[in-house]
């Protein structure tokens, strides 16, 4: 088992539900344009620093451009040109928090092009490489430290993502959301999708995660010499489907201890996983728990080796 290292959790439903901000198309990135903004992102982002000081374990501090991509941005307003300098100035703020935490990675964060939640237009590898090589190259010239595409739902996407990423020499990680069945939102299983990727990029991908599905949706479906490949998990703190919570106009945030628990048990059948942090609804009282349950034991298995 790898050294552990904590994440954040739902960045978008923290800000909204807790800071009753406004996120037109649930998108982040054009806080960090404004004063008020990068304000606001600071005072999320507090805690999680002091978790990270009391823990004294890395963190993976992401930019908040999950929707800082061409199609999302244009309904917004937003120029190529535009974004290019949005993903640049977010990088540069995340770059700001992790000179304050010590160790820490700044994660580039690409969102996908449709929902995150459904399969609509279906992009061939190659079209998903050119669609995502603006966002990958501006995040590239900011100099993150790697660049992680979350809530994907399908693997060509994927595929395309991660030759974006290696057109610019920057490491990658791939996380897929699941359904309550543990498949992808195409219906795929998880562990076909992986290993669909893993062979049509010769495993470019540093790792794989889970992310934007409860444990109970996908805890199931981890069994196989394949699961060595996943070393994240950003659940949600709800155990609602993706269509419920679509439809949800109050905020549903679980049970922190529970939700602790769970990534202790995943922690055990997961001997590549390092990258433990949250999704929808979760906040800093979800992962204060994942690090209390998890961060010792991880920590004493390690040691062990």
């Amino acid at each position: 088992m790898a050294d552990v290292r904590l994440a954040d959790g739902g960045l978008e439903t923290s800000l909204m539900f807790h800071q009753d901000i406004e996120l037109p198309l649930f998108a982040a990135f054009p806080l960090v344009l404004e004063t008020e903004g990068r304000a606001a992102l600071r005072a999320y982002w507090e805690p999680y620093l002091a978790i990270a000081r009391e823990y004294v374990v890395p963190f993976v501090v992401d930019t908040a451009t999950w929707r800082a991509n061409p199609d999302w941005a244009s309904q917004l307003g937003f120029s190529a040109d535009d974004l290019r300098e949005a993903n640049r100035r977010a990088a540069a703020f995340a770059r700001e928090l992790v000179a304050e935490v010590g160790q820490a990675t700044v994660n580039g964060v690409v969102g996908p092009r449709g929902d995150g939640y459904v399969v609509d237009d279906v992009m061939s590898a190659e079209r998903a490489a050119d669609y995502h090589s603006l966002q990958v190259e501006a995040l590239a010239s900011a100099d993150v430290d790697q660049v992680a595409a979350l809530t994907l739902t399908y693997p060509q996407e994927a595929i395309g993502f991660l030759d974006a990423a290696s057109a610019v020499d920057l490491p990658a990680i791939v996380s897929f959301t699941v359904e309550t069945d543990g498949r992808l939102p195409n219906g795929q299983r998880l562990r076909d999708a992986i290993e669909l990727v893993d062979e049509a990029t010769n495993g470019a991908a540093r790792g794989f995660m889970v992310n934007c599905a409860h444990p109970t949706h996908f805890e199931a479906v981890l069994d196989g010499p394949w699961v060595e490949r996943i070393h994240g998990l950003r659940a949600n703190a709800s155990t609602r489907s993706h269509a419920e919570l679509d439809e949800a106009d109050t905020l549903d945030e679980g049970d922190p201890h529970d939700l602790g628990a769970r990534y202790a048990a995943l922690a055990a059948k997961l001997p590549r996983l390092n990258v433990l942090g949250g999704c929808c609804g979760t906040d800093h009282r979800h992962v204060e728990k994942i690090a209390e349950c998890c961060v010792p034991m991880m920590r004493s298995v390690v040691e062990v080796a």
